[in-house]
């Protein structure tokens, strides 16, 4: 067997891989770190629990790993959610007002008592992520069953959204005290809380669109919609379900937000995240136009994301500038990903077998 045309074949498979480019991605951001950051990789053990720029990037970016594992299901039907900013922050509202409802009231109480909440844990979890599922519901109403463009559909609820959650909290910050629920943002068995809930919907999306026949339904819609049609697929559901499941990942997204913060804050939360979380997605190899998706990708893009910001904290980059260093980024990796870069990279391993 010729070596040479081995490792072409090899070489080949492994750049096709589409968790390939954005692990390179992240892998340079930490080249990038571990030369001109000193202190970058330094972790040090506090109370049983992990600390360090590392354990941040894992942890700040469980927020944009959550969104753009719903993102994905989204942008794989060809649509896309511009409203899961604000679905985080009406999620966070609801959580904040019923473990202290004082802002209903027209009332600024400051609860003291970490063991106070107005609201069992269960019940506060549960009817946050049920708001979140029925605004990602309305979503997919507009988008399957009206024909509303994707785009514009998901623009309402991101304006209006806010909105909703400055009503909820009558215009306040409401401040989180309860302990259990701040045990979402804080450590668990070394590693952030947070990362644990990410894993376990990275397996549960995972073991849903690829276990069952759901996942190529997705792409299916997603590639061609009409084809889609007349081969028996229920497009309008699938749409419906995967905007859906982007609600369900923004709210859970969403409590994890407010828990790392320990308040509810309608005007912050979520901010921008909706671009975060697109951009992880396309670094994941999910075309805009729909198609074939990987969920682990995507949220390898999600942590390349954090570490670009983490890495531009780190260098003494100020918060007001971070969007314009971002801006470069996304410039980097479209070239990255265009198709002459995917070729080149790949034809490094004929060049080899030439060699």
């Amino acid at each position: 067997m010729n070596k040479p045309a081995n490792f072409s074949r090899t070489w080949k498979k492994i750049t096709e891989n589409r968790i390939f480019f954005p692990l390179v991605l992240f892998l340079l951001i930490l080249f990038f770190d571990f030369l001109f950051i000193p202190g970058f990789f330094n972790i040090e053990n506090r109370d049983g629990n992990l600390y360090g720029s590392l354990i941040d990037i894992l942890r700040n970016g469980s927020v944009v790993s959550l969104l753009a594992i719903g993102m994905t299901l989204v942008i794989a039907t060809g649509g896309i959610d511009l409203s899961v900013g604000a679905v985080m922050a009406i999620s966070a509202s609801v959580a904040g007002i019923l473990m202290n409802p004082s802002a209903l009231k027209n009332e600024v109480f400051f609860v003291t008592d970490p063991t106070y909440t107005f609201q069992p844990l269960w019940v506060v979890i549960c009817v946050a992520l049920f708001v979140a599922i029925l605004c990602g519901l309305w979503n997919g109403m507009l988008v399957a069953y009206m024909k509303i463009q994707p785009m514009v559909a998901t623009l309402i609820l991101m304006i209006a959204g806010r909105g909703i959650a400055q009503l909820i909290t009558n215009g306040l910050r409401v401040q989180i005290t309860y302990r259990p629920f701040s045990v979402i943002g804080q450590g668990w068995f070394i590693l952030p809380f947070s990362l644990y809930i990410v894993l376990f919907m990275l397996l549960a999306t995972w073991l849903f669109t690829r276990r069952t026949a759901i996942g190529m339904f997705i792409e299916s819609v997603g590639i061609n919609f009409r084809s889609s049609f007349f081969s028996g697929v229920k497009e309008k559901n699938i749409k419906l379900l995967v905007y859906i499941i982007c609600g369900l990942t923004a709210g859970i997204a969403g409590l994890v937000a407010s828990s790392n913060i320990r308040t509810s804050d309608a005007n912050n939360i979520g901010l921008f995240t909706e671009l975060d979380a697109i951009l992880a997605v396309v670094i994941g190899g999910t075309s805009m136009s729909g198609g074939r998706f990987s969920l682990v990708a995507s949220v390898i893009g999600a942590m390349v994301m954090q570490a670009v910001t983490q890495s531009m904290y780190a260098i003494g980059v100020p918060a007001f500038a971070l969007q314009a260093i971002k801006a470069v980024v996304v410039i980097l990796v479209i070239l990255l990903f265009s198709e002459q870069a995917r070729n080149f990279i790949r034809s490094l391993g004929s060049k080899k077998q030439e060699v």
